[in-house]
Formats: C-alpha cells, structure tokens, sequence
C-alpha cells in the first residue's frame, strides 16, 4: 500500500471510530428525557471509547473507501 493509501486508511479508520463513538454515546443516553446532568458521562465516555477501539481493530481488516478495502495491515496487494 502506498503512502498515500496508508494516510486514506486511517482516515478512512478515524471517521468510521468517531462515528461509532458518537452513536453508541447517543444509545447509551437512551431516549428517555432525563436531565443531561443526570446522565452518567464517565459511563458514556467508557462505552464510547471501547467502541471506538472495536472500530478501529475491525477497521485493520479492512475499509472499503480505501483500495479494495485493504489496510495497511492486510497481505493484500
């Protein structure tokens, strides 16, 4: 994989691990109206940031924005 390849990977990687984030922290909030000072943020922020990691080892497989879905990981060519 080129330079270039490897810097689309892991943007390709970034956005995928913050979108993952933000929407695991939007279903662990819930859709019940509670005050947001009641919600639970070192929760929220644990949950998000393990999904983040799980995006980003599922990512090592590959992301198909980038060359036929290959990570700069992969034995692919």
């Amino acid at each position: 994989m080129t330079k270039d390849g490897i810097k689309k990977w892991f943007v390709a990687a970034g956005v995928r691990a913050v979108k993952t984030a933000a929407q695991t922290a939007l279903a662990a909030m819930g859709t019940t109206v509670v005050s947001i000072t009641a919600l639970d943020w070192p929760q929220i922020a644990a949950l998000a940031a393990t999904a983040a990691v799980a995006s980003v080892l599922t990512s090592i497989v590959g992301v198909p924005e980038v060359e036929e879905g290959t990570s700069p990981l992969s034995k692919q060519q």
